[in-house]
């Protein structure tokens, strides 16, 4: 396959090392990623200040683009401008499970729902850790997965995202399909002062609120390979009838 390689940690982590090393011994493999770590912006794209593109070699295995901009600014150029059409667009692996509402604010996550805005299948790896991470077992589960994809009753276009225990691979207890967590996080704004005397904040999160074992959250916590098909399509259906139906009888004068 020609697979699209990007993240949000930056073109220089070690889990697009690993996928890149794993990945490139089976299949046509690119890179286009951020020049820098951009955890956390969400499906933010760049508008506003031009996008620099830069080669990047890290040895004779590794070579991609770097880009000033976001992980979805990634895939659009790459697609449009610097690679072209691909079979498949991965993002990760990611430092930091992406569950729950996180899937929201996740560039790991945008990333591969850009694919998919755009008309290409993809999938999101993350790692339950941010440091002690096995990245070379992700990798070999992300490549032996890849063979499987075939067959798969999703058709051409789907995006998923998938979350690794950062477990001994023998205590994983093995895959669960299961859906989004929309459990509140807890959350803390930790009031600090800086060396001027003047206040600020750092946010932060405790943990899920989340108790049902058939969600993302619950069920990477309980030590299984979590897998989630997700998209783009934010529109309460549910509403959507109730007010069709209650605008359908009113009269309004304008």
């Amino acid at each position: 396959m020609k697979i699209l390689l990007t993240n949000d940690d930056g073109i220089y982590a070690d889990g697009l090392c690993a996928l890149y090393k794993t990945l490139s011994l089976e299949h046509e493999v690119y890179i286009v990623a951020p020049e820098a770590e951009r955890s956390a912006v969400g499906h933010a794209i760049t508008i506003h200040y031009p996008l620099r593109v830069r080669e990047i070699r890290k040895g004779k295995f590794f070579w991609g683009y770097a880009i000033s901009g976001t992980p979805a600014d990634c895939v659009k150029l790459a697609i449009y401008e610097l690679i072209g059409p691909i079979d498949l667009v991965i993002s990760g692996i990611n430092r930091g499970a992406n569950v729950g509402i996180n899937v929201l604010y996740s560039g790991t996550v945008s990333a591969a729902t850009e694919a998919k805005i755009l008309g290409y299948p993809a999938i999101a790896i993350s790692v339950d850790a941010y440091e002690n991470i096995d990245y070379c077992f992700c990798a070999h589960f992300i490549s032996s997965f890849l063979n499987k994809i075939s067959n798969l009753p999703l058709g051409n276009l789907f995006c998923l995202n998938i979350n690794i225990p950062n477990l001994n691979p023998y205590q994983i207890k093995g895959i669960k399909v299961v859906r989004q967590s929309k459990a509140k996080l807890k959350e803390i704004f930790e009031k600090r002062l800086d060396l001027h005397g003047k206040i600020y904040y750092w946010q932060g999160a405790e943990e899920y609120t989340e108790t049902d074992p058939e969600t993302d959250v619950v069920a990477l916590k309980n030590g299984y390979i979590t897998i989630t098909p997700i998209q783009f399509d934010l529109t309460n259906y549910s509403d959507l009838e109730k007010l069709k139906e209650f605008f359908h009888s009113m009269v309004i004068n304008f």
